[in-house]
């Protein structure tokens, strides 16, 4: 059984982008797997919601400040991208970080906080087809070979597109979804790893060991293999990391092959002192 990969993500809230830079190249200083960002655009359906920068110029910087880190968005919702100009980014990111992202997708929300407001699609149904075609896309550009697409959200090609990313087949695709919804868990096992997500009372949860389990099993069921397939808890910052390394094993015994530690903004205002101060306590 193979310890966990250790991971934090942040919220993509700044007025100062190298607040978040620094950031994610102190946490690989620290000894951690990989940073994420979130990728929002208001995180408010009123619209005014906390200062924000673009997750992915930030990891481009990132990109190029670290060695060893995986990266990528945690997560975007190609639904309000064009398929063609992510898979652009996500293969530049690729080549600049030679060979470190991972590529988090879900439905995105607010639906009308980050979507409406925008004139963007707020169905659901609709967003999660365009997701899915999007991703077909993403994998058919990646490969560098003459790639068409005729659906019902999006038309291409015939196109090439070069460079390709360093990895392969494809960049990691890693399906996020709120359990125990059965869509996100059918489409992450088509792709390389699911998140998880789970609420409580309070908001936003930690998935339990059981949960993580029914996962795994449901996920292998519809898979040729796991090999190769990743599992991310998405669980809180860790206030006393020590008693988080008692957990690990039964969530590692569980199925699941990373740790992501998260702020909760809507929580804690302090979420950034937070995640300094765990960041300075390596894991």
């Amino acid at each position: 059984m193979a310890a966990l990969k250790r991971g934090i993500a942040m919220p993509c809230f700044a007025d100062d982008p190298s607040v978040l830079i620094d950031l994610c190249v102190a946490a690989e200083a620290a000894g951690f797997d990989g940073v994420f960002l979130w990728d929002h655009m208001t995180w408010s359906d009123a619209g005014d919601g906390p200062p924000m920068v673009d997750p992915w110029l930030v990891l481009a910087v990132v990109a190029a400040r670290t060695e060893r880190v995986l990266l990528g968005p945690m997560i975007t919702p190609p639904s309000r991208r064009r398929p063609w100009v992510l898979a652009r980014e996500t293969t530049t990111l690729d080549v600049l970080s030679s060979g470190r992202t991972i590529f988090g997708v879900g439905l995105g929300g607010p639906d009308h906080g980050d979507f409406g407001l925008f004139g963007e699609v707020t169905d659901r149904r609709t967003r999660a087809a365009m997701l899915d075609e999007s991703l077909t896309i993403l994998d058919g550009l990646w490969s560098g070979e003459w790639f068409t697409h005729h659906g019902a959200q999006y038309g291409l090609g015939p196109v090439r597109f070069t460079p390709t990313p360093v990895q392969r087949p494809r960049i990691p695709i890693w399906v996020g979804g709120v359990l125990p919804n059965p869509a996100p868990i059918r489409r992450a096992a088509r792709w390389d790893g699911a998140v998880p997500i789970t609420y409580d009372e309070g908001g936003l949860a930690r998935p339990s060991v059981e949960q993580i389990t029914a996962l795994t099993a449901e996920i292998a069921g519809q898979r040729e293999s796991m090999d190769g397939y990743d599992v991310a808890v998405w669980a809180e910052v860790a206030l006393d990391p020590a008693a988080v390394e008692r957990e690990l094993a039964a969530y590692a015994e569980a199925g699941a092959t990373w740790w992501i530690e998260t702020a909760r903004p809507a929580r804690d205002a302090n979420w950034l002192d937070g995640l300094r101060t765990r960041i300075s306590q390596g894991c």
